[in-house]
């Protein structure tokens, strides 16, 4: 039986722990937290901190897994790469990690290999935030080089509120790095994509939906995008060039683009499956394809089946502008029962406090659906929110 080691066994690797086991893997799941969700469904737990690359890889080494991967998170990514190099198993380089995990190490490559991007600032000391502020031009967005989930992202409309937001997103960098770019408007999408033996295959093109600024917080998508075919085509090409400039060979991708007046530009990306549901969910029911399976075998070194088994619309919608404390919930199995729904989750419950979104942590629930277009998917999940009823104080 091949072993599979899981660096993570938060909410976010659960789908992971759980597929690998239904496919017969033995699975190991590293984590800090000795209470993580994930821990109960795998067959064996090491107390390791995801982001402790050294730690991974000695325990990769002690333990001589087939395979080892983390699903969708990014900072983990470097010690899967450190463990993957060790024993010689598929995945990213220790440096391509790196390029995938700072978004200033990211442009660099980006701009060396005339991938379309936004102007851009890398701020490491105070100082040289002084030193640009008579070449930034307004608005702009600024965040941390080295955090996600939108933690630390903001929009700056103009100098006089820049020290604020610089100071907002240096307390959410790790390194204390932060980048200031130009502000995109357009459409934004996101490309998943599996590398595999350097050829890249584009598996959905996402549509997303945000609050917009300042703190651009996800609060749905669709597949497949809405966007015109040429659009969709120059988008698929800009994906693939900045896959290929990071170096990312035999993994996942999750790239984020913004369709702008002037074609599609860079956003950012990650060597690693995307989040809020898009690859564990609305690429399977768009396509048929099981991408969580496809990376499982893909980090075991068996080839996945990337072939699309159909073409559909799939959608997730976040329950939003609400704030206080939750005193009931309503409607959750009206919602459940309606026709095109596959999945009602609550991540807030009766007690919880809502405040402002800033970041993804702050989501309180969503609805996922399919059917047989994209529009038909939003209006199914739309449909289903309309019959859940959330009371406050």
């Amino acid at each position: 039986m091949k072993k599979l080691l899981i660096i993570g066994a938060s909410i976010l690797q659960l789908p992971a722990i759980k597929r690998a086991k239904e496919l017969g893997f033995y699975t190991i799941v590293a984590d800090y937290d000795p209470n993580s969700i994930g821990i109960p469904y795998a067959d064996e737990y090491h107390n390791v901190s995801t982001i402790d690359v050294e730690g991974v890889r000695k325990l990769a080494l002690e333990l001589k897994p087939d395979g080892v991967m983390t699903l969708a998170t990014d900072m983990p990514m470097r010690s899967v790469a450190a463990a993957t190099t060790a024993l010689g198993l598929p995945g990213i380089t220790p440096d391509t990690a790196v390029k995938a995990t700072d978004k200033g190490e990211m442009i660099k490559a980006f701009e060396a290999n005339n991938v379309e991007i936004p102007w851009y600032y890398i701020i490491k000391k105070r100082e040289n935030l002084n030193a640009v502020m008579h070449k930034i031009t307004y608005p702009c967005v600024i965040k941390p080089t080295d955090n996600a989930g939108n933690r630390g992202v903001c929009y700056v409309e103009n100098e006089a509120e820049l020290v604020e937001k610089y100071n907002y997103s240096f307390t959410n960098s790790r390194s204390g790095d932060v980048i200031i770019e130009e502000y995109m408007s357009g459409q934004e999408v996101s490309v998943e994509i599996i590398v595999l033996d350097n050829k890249v295959h584009v598996l959905a093109v996402t549509d997303k939906l945000t609050e917009g600024a300042p703190y651009f917080v996800e609060i749905g998508h669709c597949e497949q995008s809405q966007l015109p075919l040429e659009s969709v085509v120059a988008i698929k090409d800009l994906a693939s060039r900045a896959v290929l400039a990071l170096g990312i060979n035999n993994s996942p991708a999750h790239v984020e683009i913004m369709l702008t007046e002037d074609g599609p530009k860079m956003v950012e990306l990650g060597a690693r499956m995307g989040g809020g549901c898009i690859t564990t969910h609305l690429v399977p029911l768009s396509t048929g394809i099981d991408m969580v399976e496809a990376v499982v075998k893909l980090s075991l070194g068996e080839i996945p089946n990337l072939t699309p088994k159909f073409n559909r619309g799939s959608a997730i919608r976040h329950i939003t502008n609400l704030k206080g404390v939750i005193t009931s919930i309503e409607g959750l199995e009206d919602a459940k029962a309606t026709t095109g729904v596959k999945e009602v989750t609550m991540l807030k419950n009766i007690g919880d406090e809502v405040h402002e979104f800033l970041n993804g942590a702050d989501r309180i629930g969503y609805v996922i659906a399919d059917g047989a277009t994209a529009q038909e998917a939003i209006d199914i999940c739309n449909k289903a929110l309309n019959k859940i009823k959330i009371n406050f104080v």
